[in-house]
């Protein structure tokens, strides 16, 4: 007899203590890029509200005007960890052309390094554009990447299950700003 198990979800962070997350990470941000010709990369979906908060406690923190943030959809899991595209899909932003790519320093911003497909188009993307200083920064890193990228800024550090899923809930894609884990039943 086969029993299923259901589906457990357990919320491991609230909107206050991701603030606080937040607030640490733009920190970080901060002594990494200068005050000037400067830009924010969101991944979409999560990604890009998550850099549009960095540079807002970026701002706060150091006084200077709220930096430029330009969102760039990338594609290839879907929230539930399948695979839609057998390789990385990048769509293109034709703004990031009108920059001065080699005199600006980037800060990408996603929301879970899991393999680290996106990141890795998105910083192989600016550097074809002629992108010369790249930095990279996620609020949840799972730490069982495949590719050769790691964030240079990391919020939280997971260690999950490979089967389970890191639900980064950010509005306005979500209601509640929150970390949650997924841990799909299991048939016994």
């Amino acid at each position: 007899m086969t029993i299923l198990v259901a589906s457990q979800r357990l919320r491991l962070y609230d909107s206050d203590e991701l603030d606080v997350v937040l607030q640490t990470m733009a920190r970080k941000a901060a002594t990494l890029l200068p005050p000037t010709h400067t830009a924010l990369i969101g991944i979409e979906r999560r990604g890009q509200p998550l850099a549009q908060r960095l540079r807002e406690y970026i701002a706060r923190q150091t006084g200077r005007p709220e930096l430029p943030v330009y969102p760039l959809q990338v594609k290839r899991y879907a929230d539930d960890l399948q695979v839609l595209h057998t390789y990385t899909q990048l769509t293109e932003n034709p703004a990031l052309g009108r920059l001065d790519l080699a005199n600006t320093t980037f800060l990408v911003v996603d929301d879970v390094l899991f393999e680290g497909h996106s990141l890795l188009r998105t910083c192989a993307y600016l550097a074809q554009l002629g992108a010369r200083r790249v930095h990279t920064a996620v609020l949840v890193d799972r730490h069982v990447r495949q590719q050769p990228i790691r964030a240079d800024i990391v919020g939280i550090h997971l260690q999950v299950a490979a089967t389970d899923i890191v639900e980064c809930n950010v509005p306005p894609y979500e209601q509640a700003f929150c970390i949650e884990v997924v841990r799909h039943g299991a048939a016994r």
